[in-house]
Protein backbone atom coordinates (compact mmCIF):
# COMPACT_ATOMS: atom_id res chain seq x y z
CA UNK A 1 0.00 0.00 0.00
CA UNK A 2 1.49 3.42 -0.63
CA UNK A 3 1.47 5.84 1.86
CA UNK A 4 0.30 9.44 0.98
CA UNK A 5 1.80 11.15 4.01
CA UNK A 6 5.68 12.10 4.08
CA UNK A 7 7.71 10.06 6.64
CA UNK A 8 9.87 12.35 7.39
CA UNK A 9 6.53 15.14 8.30
CA UNK A 10 5.46 12.22 10.55
CA UNK A 11 8.33 11.58 11.85
CA UNK A 12 8.62 15.35 12.72
CA UNK A 13 5.43 15.77 14.29
CA UNK A 14 5.98 12.28 16.32
CA UNK A 15 9.39 14.14 17.83
CA UNK A 16 7.75 17.44 19.25
CA UNK A 17 4.87 15.73 20.31
CA UNK A 18 7.79 13.81 22.53
CA UNK A 19 9.68 16.56 23.09
CA UNK A 20 7.07 18.39 24.27
CA UNK A 21 5.45 15.65 26.57
CA UNK A 22 9.20 15.53 27.84
CA UNK A 23 9.39 19.15 29.13
CA UNK A 24 5.99 18.84 30.47
CA UNK A 25 6.86 15.79 32.43
CA UNK A 26 9.72 17.79 33.71
CA UNK A 27 8.18 20.30 34.97
CA UNK A 28 5.97 17.99 36.98
CA UNK A 29 9.60 16.70 38.11
CA UNK A 30 10.42 19.97 38.83
CA UNK A 31 7.55 20.59 40.82
CA UNK A 32 7.48 17.35 43.19
CA UNK A 33 11.00 17.28 43.60
CA UNK A 34 11.20 20.81 45.32
CA UNK A 35 8.76 19.58 47.27
CA UNK A 36 10.38 16.77 48.36
CA UNK A 37 13.61 16.75 50.66
CA UNK A 38 16.91 14.90 49.65
CA UNK A 39 16.27 15.52 45.83
CA UNK A 40 17.69 19.28 45.35
CA UNK A 41 21.07 17.37 43.82
CA UNK A 42 19.30 15.18 41.31
CA UNK A 43 20.09 15.74 37.59
CA UNK A 44 17.35 15.32 34.34
CA UNK A 45 18.92 13.10 31.32
CA UNK A 46 18.19 14.64 28.04
CA UNK A 47 17.78 12.01 25.44
CA UNK A 48 16.89 12.32 22.29
CA UNK A 49 13.89 10.19 21.25
CA UNK A 50 13.19 8.39 17.23
CA UNK A 51 10.87 6.71 15.83
CA UNK A 52 12.03 2.99 14.20
CA UNK A 53 12.13 4.08 10.23
CA UNK A 54 9.44 1.09 9.72
CA UNK A 55 7.41 2.37 12.39
CA UNK A 56 7.25 5.37 10.69
CA UNK A 57 6.04 4.19 7.64
CA UNK A 58 3.11 1.89 9.37
CA UNK A 59 2.19 5.39 10.97
CA UNK A 60 2.04 6.66 7.48
CA UNK A 61 0.17 3.66 5.86
CA UNK A 62 -2.62 4.21 9.04
CA UNK A 63 -2.99 7.60 9.14
CA UNK A 64 -4.28 7.12 4.94
CA UNK A 65 -6.33 4.30 5.80
CA UNK A 66 -7.90 6.76 8.93
CA UNK A 67 -8.30 9.55 6.65
CA UNK A 68 -9.88 7.66 3.28
CA UNK A 69 -12.24 6.34 5.47
CA UNK A 70 -13.14 9.44 6.98
CA UNK A 71 -13.43 11.05 3.63
CA UNK A 72 -15.28 8.10 2.67
CA UNK A 73 -18.02 8.29 4.76
CA UNK A 74 -17.83 11.89 4.77
CA UNK A 75 -19.40 11.89 1.40
CA UNK A 76 -21.60 9.28 1.96
CA UNK A 77 -23.55 11.66 4.41
CA UNK A 78 -22.69 14.70 1.67
CA UNK A 79 -24.63 13.00 -0.59
CA UNK A 80 -27.24 11.89 1.30
CA UNK A 81 -27.90 14.96 2.03
CA UNK A 82 -28.15 15.57 -1.84
CA UNK A 83 -24.64 17.66 -1.39
CA UNK A 84 -22.08 17.11 -4.07
CA UNK A 85 -19.35 18.57 -1.69
CA UNK A 86 -18.17 17.15 1.99
CA UNK A 87 -18.42 20.27 4.89
CA UNK A 88 -16.82 20.32 7.94
CA UNK A 89 -20.27 19.05 9.84
CA UNK A 90 -19.66 15.91 7.70
CA UNK A 91 -16.45 15.28 8.89
CA UNK A 92 -17.19 16.17 12.55
CA UNK A 93 -20.49 13.28 13.05
CA UNK A 94 -17.84 10.96 11.33
CA UNK A 95 -15.19 11.10 13.26
CA UNK A 96 -16.69 9.73 16.85
CA UNK A 97 -17.33 7.04 14.68
CA UNK A 98 -13.31 5.95 13.76
CA UNK A 99 -12.11 6.12 17.17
Amino acid sequence: MESNFDQDMINAIFKFVWSKKAIDREKIEDADTSKAEGYAGTSKRNRSTSANPNAARLSCQLLTLFVTEAVQRAATIAEAEGGDKIEPTHLERVLPQLF
